[in-house]
């Protein structure tokens, strides 16, 4: 059955004048509505990626890679993406849109328009429900399901949980690649760094260094995504070290890439902000989309036992599939268009 508003219908999950408007605002976008905003945004845009490519650092945030592949896969599936056309949105406030981005999204983008939220910065849950009032928000999304145990009921009702895409093209299969390191190490340790390092991260070097086993570490936000490229084609496996993620893209990207991973996950909200809104019961995860096609999890407490079962079982894993079957582009668009055909 076809919703009709203004001069646009959706059947199913495509639009007839396959328009959808898109809006971003955070450190690589802004979504300013002003005389020459888009002019100024793109400026702005080339002088920041070229100062952190001089620092030698990642020249896009996760909300804004996240919004990349979202973006790619609608327009891979046919659509007209409109990023930041506040014209287009306000010649018909009926008419439904997206928003992503970092916190001033929800300051900077004040349109009338039904909306779909995210990816991008959900507040707390002690000050969600009068952010929401705020806006014409219609469903909110988080990365996984994990994240929306966190919101009363009430909040809760308008969340659902979107992944967004892995682009398999840009990360393709390397496990043809000549294989110079054993193990690369993606250290996204963001919380109580001495303590971790004390116990998780050097019994991790020592372990490899027992097992006569050669690696590198990247750290996050210190490297250039060449560097992490680079790693990924020359390593036989990741060692993926985070508290807890919602979605977690460089793990995925380096399972686009063939290269199975042994993911640290404790299953705790680390978080100060977020743990003191924790439900009883809730298992949070740093690899919430994974199998056992993927690789294997650990804890402090199993860390030599899982991964010699890791290391045996490498030969047998399969990541690249199971990103193929459950988070290519095509399913993140078709993801998304479920969402927002909701809002119609």
């Amino acid at each position: 059955m076809a919703a009709r508003r203004g001069r646009w219908t959706l059947a199913g999950a495509a639009f007839t004048n396959k328009v959808i408007p898109v809006f971003y605002d955070g450190y690589e976008m802004r979504a300013w509505e002003m005389p020459l905003g888009r002019q100024l945004s793109q400026l702005r845009g080339v002088a920041r990626r070229s100062y952190r490519k001089l620092k030698r650092k990642q020249p896009y945030t996760g909300f804004f890679t996240a919004f990349l592949n979202l973006t790619e896969s609608l327009r891979r599936n046919g659509y007209d993406v409109r990023i930041n056309d506040f014209a287009l949105a306000r010649r018909s406030p009926d008419r439904p849109i997206a928003i992503a981005g970092h916190q001033s999204v929800w300051s900077d983008v004040d349109l009338p328009n039904p909306t779909l939220f995210g990816p991008g910065w959900v507040p707390y849950p002690d000050r969600a429900e009068a952010m929401l009032a705020e806006r014409n928000y219609q469903i909110v999304t988080q990365p996984s399901e994990w994240p929306i145990r966190l919101y009363t009921p009430q909040v809760a009702a308008k969340m659902a949980p979107m992944f967004v895409g892995i682009d398999t093209d840009r990360w393709p299969l390397l496990a043809e690649n000549r294989k110079q390191i054993d193990c690369v190490i993606y250290n996204k340790i963001r919380w109580n760094h001495a303590a971790r390092e004390a116990d998780t991260m050097q019994p991790l070097r020592a372990m490899l260094e027992r097992r006569g086993l050669s690696s590198v570490e990247l750290k996050y936000g210190e490297h250039e995504l060449a560097e992490y490229r680079s790693a990924l084609a020359k390593g036989r496996a990741l060692i993926f070290v985070t508290e807890h993620e919602t979605q977690g893209l460089a793990y995925q990207e380096a399972m686009s890439s063939g290269v199975p991973v042994f993911a640290w996950d404790e299953g705790e909200l680390v978080d100060p902000l977020g743990a003191k809104f924790v439900p009883e019961g809730l298992e949070v995860s740093a690899v919430p989309y994974f199998d056992d096609r993927c690789g294997l999890r650990w804890t402090r407490a199993n860390m030599e036992d899982r991964f010699e079962e890791f290391w045996a079982r490498l030969p047998e894993y399969q990541p690249r599939e199971y990103i193929l079957d459950e988070l290519s582009l095509e399913r993140g668009a078709r993801r998304f268009l479920d969402l927002f055909e909701r809002i119609a």
